[in-house]
């Protein structure tokens, strides 16, 4: 196949040319049997790597106590516990905490949220970004009409959802907040400061809410990631920079990334959590929880991290949050029964194995009750890189493509998602990473229409209002005569786009 390689980075982002990278890892091999948590050794094991463990109890606080005391017992320390869904976050150097803790009276499940030892770590770029230069900013500014921001005409992936035509009927509702789930947002760039929700904001890297004042944000030398995707969504529209798909609602920046990129699912459960408890409509995450790329449930350590997200998601919705995630970047039929994995785990060893999606899902995206977005490019069609799936994927938007196989018309000349960036900057990124914060923000544009909509009728109406989008002619995006990705179904539910490109216009028609 001529175009792109078939991988995807943690967070679903293409550096530049769309160059996509990935690293995923395998998990050491099963821990020696150990006595039961309620009759422990005389003296538990503590000479293993420090490692963070996900426990899913049995429900009821009573239970939750019982099982904190054998977390104690099996040489585990608690790091927090949602006792809401029965997810408690451990550290702990007995290698055998796992297998001693599943024992334990009233566990669901428990395994290790990663293959590697908790450590400091160093950071490294997960993509690398186009930045704007203020010569094309100047150029941009003089293509702008009244109404547009400066950079608005370099900005094709508004009028491909009729956003630009949705702004002049509603910018959406200051009472809708969106929780970027994600490496941190820089709240005093000039075109998210005017729209940031502080009160709903956090860092939960370490499994628990820290709500020190700029805990959300990046810090120097951490992935832009989490900014870029705060501005596709309400980038203001206050005559500087660029316009978010809905520049009249809230944003707030929950960080569940470490330094070094890892979505660990502790940090991913406490963004969820929080999201449930501070007033949060729509999340998005652009991710997928490391260090696994599917999460195979019968595995006693994968599925405990299924259980604990699914917990999580499940919590934030019945609370009325709308939960957006993007489908990724490998290229992959995500309905498929064998996908090749061998990227997984990629914080220690990889190893190559063959999963089944349906049995080893993608977290959080391919979890029931998740919108999973695919992305599209300046052509409306399937973005190169994208995964797809009939029965998967819900809706699509634009993420990007290199311009190789979509250019944008004129103005624009960039065939990616141009967005803010720390330190007050813009730049153009492209993955499905894209994609997912333009769903979330026709969602927050729906809930500002509907305010009193619960999470299941936004969802309805999100799917119910895409424009349909037919699978087309054989997909051969590189022209080289082979067909790259086969698209199943019919114009109004497929593989490539599921119910259609989202709808900004219909979003605020009421």
């Amino acid at each position: 196949m001529a175009h792109l390689a078939s991988r995807r980075t943690r967070v679903l982002t293409l550096p530049v040319g769309l160059a996509l990278t990935a690293s995923l890892g395998f998990l050491p091999a099963g821990t020696a049997a150990a006595a039961p948590a309620d009759e422990p050794a005389a003296v538990v094991p503590a000479d293993g790597p420090k490692l963070s463990y996900v426990v899913n109890t049995q429900a009821g606080h009573g239970t939750v106590k019982q099982v904190r005391k054998a977390i104690s017992a099996a040489g585990g320390t608690v790091v927090t516990s949602y006792d809401k869904i029965g997810v408690i976050v451990v550290h702990s150097q007995n290698p055998d905490f796992g297998a001693t803790i599943r024992k334990a009276r009233g566990v669901r499940s428990a395994g290790a949220t990663r293959t590697a030892p908790i450590v400091p770590q160093a950071t490294k770029d997960i993509g690398v970004e186009q930045r704007l230069t203020a010569a094309q900013a100047q150029a941009a500014s003089e293509d702008a009409v009244a109404g547009q921001d400066p950079l608005e005409p370099l900005q094709w992936d508004l009028p491909a959802i009729k956003a630009d035509q949705a702004h002049k009927k509603s910018l959406g509702s200051s009472k809708v907040t969106v929780g970027v789930i994600d490496t941190g947002v820089d709240d005093t760039h000039p075109d998210l400061a005017p729209n940031f929700d502080r009160e709903a904001s956090v860092n939960c890297v370490s499994g628990a809410p820290d709500t020190t004042d700029g805990a959300w944000r990046p810090a120097a030398g951490e992935s832009d990631h989490g900014t870029h995707v705060a501005g596709t969504i309400a980038a203001a529209k206050n005559g500087t920079g660029v316009t978010g798909v809905a520049p009249g609602v809230k944003v707030s920046g929950i960080k569940v990334s470490t330094p070094a990129g890892f979505f660990y699912t502790e940090a991913v459960v406490c963004g969820f959590v929080w999201a449930a408890e501070h007033g949060v409509d729509v999340t998005n995450s652009s991710y997928y929880t490391d260090p696994w790329l599917f999460n195979c449930k019968n595995d006693p350590d994968q599925g405990a991290l299924v259980e604990a997200v699914t917990r999580a998601t499940r919590y934030a919705e019945g609370k009325g949050v709308v939960n957006v995630a993007a489908a990724g970047n490998s290229d992959h039929d995500l309905a498929l029964d064998a996908i090749e994995d061998t990227t997984s785990p990629n914080d220690t060893t990889t190893v190559t194995r063959t999963v089944d999606p349906s049995a080893c899902p993608d977290i959080p995206t391919m979890l029931p009750g998740v919108v999973t977005v695919s992305a599209t490019g300046a052509k409306n069609l399937k973005s190169s890189y994208s995964n797809y799936g009939l029965g998967v994927i819900d809706v699509a938007a634009p993420g990007g493509d290199s311009t190789r196989y979509q250019a944008p018309e004129a103005p624009a000349n960039n065939g990616l998602i141009l967005s803010t960036l720390p330190g007050g900057g813009f730049g153009y990124k492209a993955g499905t990473s894209m994609a997912s914060p333009h769903v979330a923000g026709v969602a927050a544009l729906i809930k500002s229409t509907h305010p009193r909509a619960s999470a299941g009728v936004v969802k309805a109406l999100l799917t119910h209002q895409a424009d349909a989008t037919a699978c087309g002619a054989p997909y051969d995006i590189d022209g080289d005569g082979t067909v790259d990705a086969v698209c199943e179904g019919g114009k109004q539910y497929n593989g490539f786009y599921g119910a259609g490109v989202v709808d900004a216009l219909d979003a605020v028609r009421g």
